[in-house]
């Protein structure tokens, strides 16, 4: 499957070819089939705008979240279309009626825009925000069990966990997380931004009460595709951050309709799964991204002297790798502009806990030649 993929397949996406392209985990990039199905979409919306929103939109946007549901193996009806994960987390927590003495937990290797988010539910509640602090570099799952567990209290109203966080590329261990929080019967909503793609999901499995993720990172949709998947006893408090005609009809349909908006990019998800069985289908690929991410982390820790954050059983198709001591006092942003002037390399760096890291990413496009760039480019 190898020989397959890589640069045998980056025609498919729209990539400039003088780029060395290691962050598609920061926005996705959509391959060009599935931009065509969007722009099918557009154009038949502009075609007749009335007909179309009243008309083709609901039943079209009905079976782009049947196709979903399947892909997450999900009913349709616990499922609501966002713009991205951090839409989802909003709509929850604005949902939500929190109160002067409640708390509101999430960890660490949180994502900024939803810390930010919990910050604003701070300020207008009196609830308060506790930070669970994991260690990193990590030895294994059981420091962040650990450190969650440690902070649940009689006061923790909700428990923010995420399923891959983005500073750190760690696959969370849900299953333990989950039933530590349950067992103080807490509410729980993963930030699942990174696992659509990367990760076989059985959303209800998982046993959150709430569940966001992006489709346009690892499972390629054009960007503005994500959901929100509630579980049926939590559904009735639960309301899009913007409110419209559809409001009490029912949890699915708040979110299909909150004012006029080009939802191409949610009917293009069927198109989207679909596009990944016509390269090798979803299973192979995902071997591929993981089994790239870690020879790429390896070969770069080694030749740069330093570790990889994350114990490979707690990695996707994703990696954090350590730069050398000399970037310690070094701004991020100034490593990443030199790497992009000079050697056209695009990929996150930021510090963390004292150090500098970087954060590679594995798509089904790359190959370990790129990665070999960035270690010289590094070096040098």
């Amino acid at each position: 499957m190898a020989a397959s993929l890589g640069q045998a397949v980056r025609h498919h996406w729209n990539l400039r070819d003088d780029i060395i392209f290691l962050n598609h985990g920061s926005y996705g990039a959509t391959p060009k089939a599935v931009l065509a199905e969007q722009r099918r979409w557009q154009d038949l919306m502009e075609e007749n705008p009335v007909n179309f929103m009243r008309r083709v939109l609901p039943e079209a946007l009905e079976k782009a979240r049947a196709d979903l549901a399947r892909f997450l193996r999900a009913d349709p009806a616990d499922l609501g279309f966002v713009e991205n994960a951090t839409g989802g987390v909003n709509a929850v927590l604005r949902s939500l009626d929190f109160a002067k003495g409640d708390e509101i937990l999430v960890t660490s290797h949180g994502y900024n825009a939803v810390k930010q988010t919990v910050h604003f539910i701070e300020e207008k509640s009196g609830a308060a925000i506790e930070i669970a602090e994991v260690p990193f570099p990590l030895e294994g799952p059981d420091s962040i069990v650990a450190a969650v567990k440690a902070k649940l209290s009689d006061r923790t109203r909700l428990v923010i966990l995420d399923h891959i966080t983005s500073p750190t590329a760690t696959i969370q261990p849900l299953k333990e997380l989950i039933a530590a929080c349950k067992s103080e019967r807490r509410l729980v909503l993963v930030d699942g931004a990174h696992a659509p793609g990367m990760l076989d999901l059985d959303v209800p499995a998982i046993g959150a009460d709430f569940y966001t993720g992006n489709c346009h990172k690892w499972l390629c949709a054009p960007k503005g595709c994500a959901f929100l998947w509630v579980a049926p006893d939590r559904q009735a408090g639960i309301h899009p951050t913007t409110i419209s005609h559809p409001f009490r009809k029912g949890f699915a349909e708040e979110f299909s309709w909150t004012g006029t908006r080009d939802a191409s990019a949610w009917l293009s998800v069927g198109a989207t799964i679909g596009f990944f069985d016509s390269i090798g289908g979803l299973p192979a690929i995902r071997a591929y991204c993981r089994d790239l991410a870690t020879e790429a982390a390896e070969m770069l820790a080694q030749a740069w002297g330093t570790g990889i954050g994350t114990p490979a059983p707690l990695r996707g198709s994703m990696a954090t790798i350590r730069l050398p001591d000399r970037f310690r006092d070094v701004p991020a942003q100034t490593i990443l502009d030199e790497l992009w002037e000079n050697h056209r390399i695009e990929v996150p760096m930021h510090h963390f806990g004292g150090n500098p890291w970087v954060r590679i990413s594995a798509a089904p496009y790359n190959h370990i030649q790129e990665y070999e760039i960035l270690r010289d480019a590094v070096l040098s």
